[in-house]
């Protein structure tokens, strides 16, 4: 395993790489597509799946939750996609370390979001019109799953939005420390199981989630445009400065002349 210095260069490198792929927008975008989509399986991996036991009441739901939906993660992170909340992590350790600028920055993180809400939207058409969520357990939790969010207060929304985006690039950084893809695996599905058991914000989740319910006539756009003016800047806070802007700082990794300490 990497140590945290090695970490944070690692980080900024990916950084670097993310930076110069922001000189083809449309392929940035594109990738980011493919991200929304991917966090979109998840999501309808549970109400296919877990829904049957939603409907007996069964006390084991949660837990089947969180040990189903890291597929997703798992997905972006071996297939390669621009994920927005592991974005926000990844381009602020490079800003701090010097090796990317604040314009990278933005544009990363904007075209990264505008490209998972369009993916996840255009999925979501897709299996909506497939048919395969239309069974009355499904239906009835992705109506339970989106009231439950709409009656949160913002709040609440951001702080649970804080604390997943902290659990899920807190995984993104232990997949980047990790050697072997079985561990690479292990890492990433702890922290996201932990978040969706819990009932934690994901943005980019709840982009596909809500965009399913839009079509099912269970939720409006107004309802998923509320959800993310909270859980978009939950999901930089938990994740930019609770792991990215941490580590960079514990790492020590650079000490105000560029060069990389040997901690």
């Amino acid at each position: 395993m990497d140590s945290i210095a090695q970490n944070v260069e690692a980080t900024s490198g990916q950084a670097v790489h993310k930076a110069r792929d922001l000189g083809h927008p449309s392929r940035y975008f594109v990738s980011a597509v493919l991200a929304g989509a991917y966090i979109g399986v998840g999501e309808v991996l549970l109400l296919v799946a877990v829904s049957p036991f939603v409907a007996q009441g069964s006390a084991a739901v949660k837990l089947l939750e969180g040990a189903l939906f890291p597929v997703a993660l798992t997905i972006v992170m071996f297939a390669g996609a621009q994920l927005f909340t592991s974005n926000v992590m990844v381009m602020l350790v490079g800003a701090l370390s010097g090796r990317t600028g604040p314009r990278d920055l933005c544009a990363s993180w904007a075209l990264s979001l505008a490209g998972n809400l369009a993916g996840a939207m255009a999925f979501a058409a897709m299996v909506h019109a497939s048919g395969v969520t239309s069974a009355p357990s499904a239906r009835a939790m992705l109506a339970e799953l989106v009231h439950g969010k709409t009656g949160l207060g913002g709040g609440q929304l951001f702080w649970r939005a804080v604390l997943c985006n902290m659990l899920v690039c807190l995984a993104v950084w232990m997949f980047t420390r990790a050697r072997g893809d079985a561990a690479k695996i292990f890492v990433l599905w702890l922290p996201v199981a932990v978040f969706v058991a819990v009932g934690f914000e994901h943005c980019v989740a709840n982009m596909a989630l809500f965009s399913l319910a839009v079509l099912d006539g269970a939720a409006s756009f107004g309802d998923l445009f509320r959800n993310l003016m909270f859980t978009v800047p939950g999901n930089v806070v938990g994740g930019g400065l609770l792991v990215g802007a941490v580590y960079w700082f514990t790492g020590g990794a650079y000490r105000g002349n560029g060069i990389p300490s040997t901690d």
